[in-house]
């Protein structure tokens, strides 16, 4: 049996692609020449093969771009999320989350519960899901928040920076009320809540209950400001059980040469 020999591009062929920004198309340009040779494709066909190889490609490019630029901690999917470890988890619940509705209704996901029951997962998660469909998305924490606003004041591009943040079309922040704002930080974050309220969306994770996220502002009642524009037709998840970090075997410390292991009876 013969088979088809692949096609080498000719030598004019590249500078022009690359003129052209298309030099992809040189990746899989033998071996769709060949399955159009062998399938007997019109040249309409073959073309069609090389214009989704190149969509292919870029669509891959910018979505690695947008997860780039996001800053998540980790590469967090879904499809890594140990539904099984607490079985109270409403799973079509958190599914249906993923379908990233929340981004277009420009609504909060508030995410809470103990450490290590894996809310920073199911964040990073949804903020994943996002940027497959196109959402520019950043993740942070407050202290990082605020540690960049700071840094805007004193060069004098702190409007420049807060734009960009109430424009991205999903903020994720992580670990709020770890500890208590310190002012300007509760101004700020406030300011950031407002301008993003009804236009943008926000996925925030907390240790603490939802009835508590009120201490982490030292004026009460710019807390509640702040909180009732969060609250508002937000989705809330809310994990408990124990720690994954303590049931996976993968993430147990190391133990000291000097620790003896327990007696057995």
């Amino acid at each position: 049996m013969t088979t088809t020999p692949m096609l080498q591009p000719l030598p004019e062929l590249v500078p022009q692609l690359k003129r052209l920004r298309l030099s992809g198309l040189l990746e899989t340009l033998p071996q769709r020449h060949r399955q159009a040779v062998e399938s007997q494709l019109s040249y309409a066909e073959f073309l069609a093969l090389l214009i989704q190889d190149e969509l292919g490609r870029r669509e891959q490019k910018k979505f690695a771009q947008r997860i780039r630029r996001a800053g998540f901690r980790s590469q967090k999917t879904l499809a890594d999320f140990d539904f099984s470890h607490n079985p109270k988890i409403n799973q079509a619940y958190l599914l249906d989350l993923a379908s990233c509705r929340f981004v277009e209704e420009k609504v909060a996901v508030l995410i809470a519960g103990p450490c290590g029951t894996g809310k920073s997962h199911l964040a990073q998660a949804l903020g994943h899901e996002a940027a497959r469909r196109d959402y520019d998305v950043l993740f942070t924490t407050p202290r990082r928040l605020h540690a960049q606003l700071q840094a805007a004041r004193a060069t004098h591009t702190y409007d420049r920076r807060f734009l960009a943040l109430t424009r991205v079309p999903l903020l994720i922040i992580d670990d709020f009320a770890l500890t208590p704002f310190e002012h300007p930080a509760d101004e700020d974050f406030h300011e950031l809540i407002a301008e993003r309220y009804e236009r943008a969306a926000t996925i925030i994770t907390s240790n603490l209950d939802f009835a508590e996220w009120g201490s982490a502002f030292p004026n009460r009642l710019l807390g509640a400001a702040t909180l009732d524009r969060l609250r508002h037709a937000a989705y809330t998840v809310v994990l408990d059980g124990d720690s994954y970090r303590c049931l996976n075997p993968t993430s147990k410390a190391k133990k000291s040469p000097l620790e003896k292991e327990p007696k057995t009876p």
